[in-house]
């Protein structure tokens, strides 16, 4: 399977991401900071693909992935935009990393994949499973003693989950009340140059 292994902070950099939308909240660099760069006017195409990129990176999706999340959301009624912010938004491993069991979205991939979740009371280890409103996952029992999640539960406590999920901390319980809206999103990103650029 493909992995996206560039350095986290020197990619978040060349974005223009902040690290702590990932969930790297002590992660700098400091590459090339004494160095005065001459910076030139951005065209219209690098402009829209930077923007494409900044979204793959922060949700860790690559491209045949992230193309089919769009031609999906043109087809969905609204905005495209927004359509394809909400099924990124939408994925298991998003929604793990937004209850706080991870402290990234590459860590939620990983406990996804090894199978230490359940999704209505039934174990998925795909990432890119699109949850819905109802839907209940949940840590599976024999994975409630591993330290690493208590850990991470213990760190992220003071972060704020989304609107559209509840969480049970003392069950280690989610639920998906709602579908997630454009509000939702935590980074600035501006998803109509996205849909320019793939409309061309």
């Amino acid at each position: 399977m493909a992995k996206n292994r560039q350095p986290i902070a020197k990619h978040a950099k060349a974005l223009g991401v902040s690290p702590a939308a990932m969930g790297y909240y002590k992660k700098e660099t400091t590459r090339n900071s004494n160095k005065t760069q001459t910076r030139r006017k951005k065209s219209e195409y690098a402009t829209q693909l930077q923007e494409k990129q900044k979204v793959k990176f922060v949700y860790g999706v690559l491209e045949k992935q992230f193309r089919g999340y769009y031609e999906k959301a043109v087809r969905m009624p609204g905005k495209a935009g927004d359509n394809l912010l909400m099924q990124l938004e939408s994925r298991l491993d998003n929604v793990v990393f937004r209850l706080g069991y991870a402290i990234t979205r590459r860590e939620a991939r990983q406990m996804v994949n090894h199978g230490h979740f359940t999704v209505n009371g039934k174990k998925v280890n795909i990432p890119s499973y699109q949850v819905k409103p109802g839907m209940v996952i949940e840590l599976k029992e024999s994975s409630r003693s591993i330290e690493r999640f208590k850990n991470n539960l213990e760190a992220n406590s003071a972060h704020v989950i989304p609107g559209w999920l509840d969480f049970d901390a003392a069950n280690m319980i989610g639920k998906v009340v709602a579908v997630p809206t454009r509000e939702d999103i935590d980074f600035p990103v501006e998803e109509r140059l996205i849909v320019e650029l793939y409309s061309k």
